[in-house]
């Protein structure tokens, strides 16, 4: 069992989401903290002053909202963390802050993009200075198909 884990939850389905969350809520020790993560990337700073001035603040509030609701749903106590930034330094860097021994995310099928820049799972692999445990189950819409450009919502 682990003291303190960092659930990463990212792009793809609420069912995964939900499957991470019960992992996670099941791994942590009685009285330890879990941390739900999401981390909203993919904005280039140049881009910063052409967005409205509430983008990032909607962004981060909208996913804070169906974090909360899906840990209430399920009745799995955490604290709900959004950032704003690189999602495997961010991940790394928050698992650092808070002492944690455990950070818990889930694969995706691997895309052209994996294989030239990298992956966030294999970079926080990589870094952590913790463990790293992958959920490797695909998601449905995923499974027996090509790779697809995820929507650019969380669950």
């Amino acid at each position: 069992m682990y003291r303190t884990i960092i659930c990463g939850i990212g792009m793809g389905s609420r069912e995964t989401a939900s499957r991470l969350l019960r992992r996670a809520a099941a791994l942590v020790d009685k009285g330890g903290s879990l941390v739900v993560m999401h981390v909203i990337e993919g904005i280039p700073h140049r881009h910063l002053t052409e967005l409205p001035e509430e983008f990032e603040t909607t962004a981060i509030v909208d996913a804070e909202k169906k974090l909360a609701s899906l840990c209430k749903e399920m009745g799995v106590p955490a604290t709900i963390e959004v950032r704003i930034g690189v999602a495997a330094s961010v991940l790394v860097s928050v698992a650092r802050e808070k002492s944690a021994d455990l950070i818990l995310l889930s694969s995706h099928v691997t895309d052209i993009t994996d294989y030239v820049f990298s992956s966030i799972v294999d970079k926080v692999v990589r870094h952590a200075g913790c463990s790293v445990l992958i959920d490797r189950r695909p998601d449905p819409a995923h499974e027996g198909s090509a790779p697809q450009v995820e929507d650019a919502t969380l669950f």
